[in-house]
């Protein structure tokens, strides 16, 4: 969209001093991400030229074959970061299909197809499930993702613009759990069932704060493997993305139709009040960071990830990932940290965001997925309706509360509501891009982050009322 068409969404005409503030992030929230993120440009896989690509994906393939493919780590990046690169450049060939998933779903349920034919190589299918579980590259993504999560939430927009946005983001959650719950019991689903296989892993903001770390503490709970879990989780996070994306689409429709009532859409304009934009924004993301930087970031997410083990190993009334959440909340919350070191941080996890997705997808893929499990998940008519009813109450609730706060409806509707719903990252892009709303993505950011960072903390204070047999 360019900038003149923005600008003549906007409801009021924008202060000069603000007009700078519009336009970086308008050129920033359409600039990708990361190499899951849709990319126009489809000459290069993973990051590489095609030629070189094809080389190195060879070069593995045929130590796999052969028998002569490592264990360890690097054979485990190698696989997982190669083939995720391929599903998602693939993915991303069709262009409307794209904006709905498309690269996400290939990543998730793709290497678990192959396997289920039985093409893919043992050898693989060995490397990366050590890889993704032995090895602790679950871990390494999830304490990634924890700590530059919170320690990356601007605290001056929290004190300013924070209190008023969380009231929505937090209805929506609560509400989504609780009717999500309400409904599974009424139809004979159960209560703490529907909450915890459908409402907790749709609602998490992602996959990174959602189906992988929630299978590990439903696991733990039951006794059973992730593998139990997996399926049921994967495939609730991205139908539900589904349908966030598809309801984005239908309220950008409406919102352009007709104004239903005073505050309906705003037409891009989140607040129905006037205010400078500046205090109402995230800083941008740094697109490039030191080695120092890194190395910082992650010394103090290892940290950070071994006191929560530590607090959980002796207090096991929470899960180990819960007392990462308050560790690094009390840092950020009290400014505990030095500057630099929020930012090495909060870069660190931007970097493991933007780069392992793909690879994450596919380890989980190959690691836990059960295709059986998954077609059972889908062909139950129960859980599809909880899924898509747990996305309609997440963004009917922000809206209604948003608006009584001042917000816009459909605004409120799509961020924090659906932004809740989707995928997380890749989702927010298609999310918002369908609402044609993508200057949005700091509030949708701020969104994942916290409100991500709190349903994964209910849902270790939910997790011993999961059915266990």
């Amino acid at each position: 969209m360019s900038k003149t068409n923005q600008e003549a969404q906007l409801p009021r005409p924008v202060q000069d001093e603000d007009q700078d503030v519009l336009q970086r992030l308008n050129e920033k929230a359409q600039l990708p991400k990361g190499s899951h993120h849709s990319n126009p440009r489809h000459f290069a896989i993973a990051g590489m030229p095609i030629w070189l690509y094809v080389i190195m994906a060879a070069v593995v393939l045929i130590a796999a074959v052969t028998g002569n493919l490592p264990g360890g780590m690097l054979p485990g990046f190698a696989v997982s970061m190669l083939l995720g690169g391929l599903l998602i450049w693939f993915g991303n060939l069709f262009p409307v299909v794209r904006d709905f998933g498309l690269p996400t779903i290939l990543c998730t349920f793709i290497p678990a197809l192959v396997i289920f034919y039985g093409f893919m190589p043992e050898a693989i299918i060995t490397v990366v499930t050590d890889f993704v579980t032995t090895h602790g590259f679950l871990d390494f993504f999830v304490a990634a993702v924890i700590a530059g999560s919170i320690l990356g939430a601007p605290r001056a927009l929290l004190i300013k613009a924070g209190p008023r946005f969380a009231i929505p983001l937090l209805a929506c959650i609560l509400l989504a759990f609780t009717l999500t719950g309400v409904v599974g019991a009424a139809t004979g689903y159960g209560f703490w069932t529907s909450v915890l296989t459908v409402a907790a892993p749709v609602m998490a903001g992602g996959l990174g704060l959602g189906a992988v770390p929630m299978s590990e503490m439903y696991a733990a709970r039951t006794g059973q493997d992730s593998s139990a879990f997996m399926g049921d989780l994967m495939s609730a996070v991205v139908v539900a993305n589904i349908f966030c994306i598809l309801f984005a689409g239908i309220l950008n429709g409406l919102g352009k139709r007709k104004q239903l009532f005073v505050g309906f859409s705003g037409n891009g304009e989140l607040m129905r009040f006037k205010g400078k934009s500046k205090e109402l924004v995230t800083p941008p993301k740094r697109t490039v960071a030191s080695f120092l930087t890194l190395g910082k970031g992650l010394a103090l997410t290892a940290v950070l990830f071994v006191l929560g083990e530590l607090l959980g190993a002796y207090f096991e009334i929470l899960h180990p990932y819960a007392w990462m959440i308050i560790a690094a909340s009390a840092l950020k919350i009290f400014g505990l940290l030095p500057k630099d070191l929020e930012e090495a941080t909060t870069d660190w996890g931007e970097m493991i965001t933007a780069v392992m997705v793909p690879a994450l997808l596919v380890g989980v893929s190959i690691s836990f997925i059960d295709i059986n499990e998954v077609l059972a998940s889908l062909g139950d008519p129960m859980f599809m309706v909880l899924v898509v009813f747990t996305v309609m109450v997440a963004g009917a609730v922000a809206g209604l509360v948003g608006w009584l706060l001042k917000f816009n409806f459909v605004e409120a509707a799509i961020t924090p509501g659906l932004v809740m719903a989707d995928t997380g990252g890749s989702g927010d892009v298609s999310v918002l891009s369908a609402a044609e709303r993508m200057h949005l993505m700091p509030f949708a950011a701020l969104s994942t982050r916290i409100g991500g960072a709190f349903v994964l903390f209910l849902t270790t204070l939910l997790v011993p009322f999961l059915p266990v047999g």
